[in-house]
């Protein structure tokens, strides 16, 4: 398995966990409330702290016992790359206007930033995924 894709699976995996977490914690600290009454700001920015130390250290260990491919990207990985950097930078436009909407309609900041961390989650998944996809079928670069 090329590194490049290695280090896909670690960003989608451990995004996916950190989300899944704060949406499960929200979730349950609400508790029939309303979810904009849940404390939520130290919660979100535990997790996304949390999410981009792993995601580092994981990549470091993962580029400590690849050390042999871990320099090897060709072409092809190069292509990869920039096709799921793109899908997934398309995320965070969607979660800043839908942020910026929200603001305009004066929505509450509970509203306002989850949507806007739902962006950069939709982000680092999907666009993890298109990686790992375009690395397990036909990829051709236009």
């Amino acid at each position: 398995m090329p590194f490049e894709e290695k280090r896909a699976w670690i960003m989608g995996v451990v995004s996916t966990v950190a989300y899944a977490v704060y949406v499960a914690v929200v979730l349950g600290r609400s508790a029939g409330s309303p979810l904009t009454e849940v404390p939520y700001a130290g919660l979100m920015i535990a997790t996304i702290g949390a999410a981009i130390v792993t995601t580092i250290l994981v990549s470091i260990v993962a580029g400590i016992l690849s050390a042999h491919t871990r320099n090897r990207v060709d072409e092809r990985d190069r292509e990869i790359g920039f096709l799921g950097d793109r899908i997934g930078q398309s995320f965070i436009v969607v979660g800043g206007v839908a942020g910026m909407l929200l603001a305009l309609w004066e929505a509450d900041y509970f509203w306002i930033a989850n949507v806007i961390y739902l962006g950069f989650f939709l982000s680092a998944a999907v666009g993890s995924a298109a990686k790992i996809i375009a690395y397990h079928k036909a990829f051709q670069a236009w």
